[in-house]
């Protein structure tokens, strides 16, 4: 591979590519098979039917193309995008069918790193799931989170030598905890959570997940990812 794998996310997170299936001849090739025809060079005529196929939402030959992706993200983080992995699967067109999800187990690794805010924001006033600004005490506010992590952690390691199992002593952890996941989509899917995730409306922190996700989709598969970013995200 000769692009750069990966890209580090938010203070302790990252996105890494650890392989990939097809390339952007793969889509129009998978479309034109019902011909029995094939093609060996990519060229302007299939930089059209690219474009066709994802006007018209002919989506099938998209999942062709499959990326395997190592990510390290706040437990938090993973929760939002898990919904991605477990969504609809019902029809041709789901954009949601094609994934794996393996993820480290607090089962047998004690959790390490815990992500640390480098701006606190303040709860918007007119959407209840949104924030808005910053809060006036960043220093305090700092401190207060890094206590509670430290005091949950505590009570962790005490659990520990209590000899409480790991898997029952984890859950007094905090959401900030990070977590690791190998995820392997398809070229549709992973469009998808970055049309959902890479806008105002989701959480700040999913969308630096969301937006290192395209920069590395534009890499791997430079394109049909720019057909489908001119067609759906100009």
């Amino acid at each position: 591979m000769g692009y750069n794998m990966k890209k580090e996310v938010l203070d302790k997170g990252f996105v890494e590519v650890i392989d990939s299936l097809g390339n952007d001849l793969t889509v129009v090739n998978s479309a034109r098979v019902s011909f029995g025809k094939r093609k060996e060079k990519f060229d302007n005529s299939d930089k059209r039917l690219v474009r066709y196929l994802a006007k018209h939402k002919h989506f099938s030959p998209f999942r062709h193309l499959q990326v395997q992706f190592h990510i390290k993200a706040p437990e938090f983080v993973m929760r939002q995008w898990y919904k991605h992995v477990v969504g609809i699967e019902t029809t041709s067109n789901s954009s949601t069918k094609d994934h794996a999800w393996n993820e480290i187990s607090g089962r047998y690794v004690e959790v390490e790193d815990y992500y640390i805010p480098t701006v606190f924001r303040a709860q918007s006033d007119d959407n209840k799931q949104a924030s808005e600004g910053e809060v006036e005490d960043q220093k305090g506010t700092l401190q207060s989170w890094e206590d509670s992590i430290a005091h949950a952690k505590i009570f962790y390691d005490s659990l520990l030598r209590r000899g409480v199992a790991k898997e029952q002593a984890r859950v007094v952890l905090p959401l900030s905890q990070y977590t690791e996941v190998y995820w392997t989509a398809s070229f549709q899917a992973i469009m998808n959570f970055i049309e959902l995730r890479d806008e105002t409306t989701a959480q700040w922190e999913i969308q630096e997940y969301a937006r290192i996700l395209k920069e590395l989709m534009f890499d791997v598969y430079p394109e049909t990812t720019k057909i489908w970013s001119d067609l759906y995200w100009s």
